[in-house]
């Protein structure tokens, strides 16, 4: 019984290897566009997150018994968000403090962003209100 040899891959003929180069290069424009797509959702899951932390933040705020302003005030400088895109509402009543964000980011990864719309997030919190714990003697 003769053993063979096996073919080594050295040696391929030269069209094979000029082929794998023409596969690389039609992949690469999916592959760049997959990342630039990995990225921007990234960018939009940490925006989403960034809304959430304002909101509580917030509502901490106006728990607390602070005015519309410082309580906007306080959803801005928890994360970091453009103020001009950000629109605060708060509720007080029933003992609760409501406070609602609408946060508009723009999608600006190159490629990706221009071909999706701007993101709208939204984000509630509710906290009880601390000058009517110590009322109803709940509080210290």
């Amino acid at each position: 019984m003769r053993w063979r040899r096996r073919p080594s891959v050295a040696r391929r003929s030269p069209d094979q290897a000029g082929q794998s180069t023409v596969e690389f290069a039609l992949m690469v424009p999916f592959l760049a566009l997959m990342l630039l797509t990995v990225v921007q959702v990234g960018l939009l899951v940490r925006t989403r997150v960034l809304v959430t932390h304002a909101a509580r933040e917030a509502v901490r705020s106006a728990a607390v018994g602070a005015d519309d302003r410082e309580v906007r005030e306080a959803a801005v400088a928890a994360a970091d968000l453009d103020p001009l895109r950000l629109h605060v509402v708060v509720r007080r009543g029933g003992g609760r403090a409501t406070v609602e964000l609408r946060y508009a980011d723009a999608t600006e990864v190159p490629v990706v962003g221009p071909l999706t719309p701007e993101a709208v997030f939204e984000a509630r919190a509710t906290m009880r209100l601390e000058a009517e714990q110590r009322a109803d003697g709940f509080g210290p």
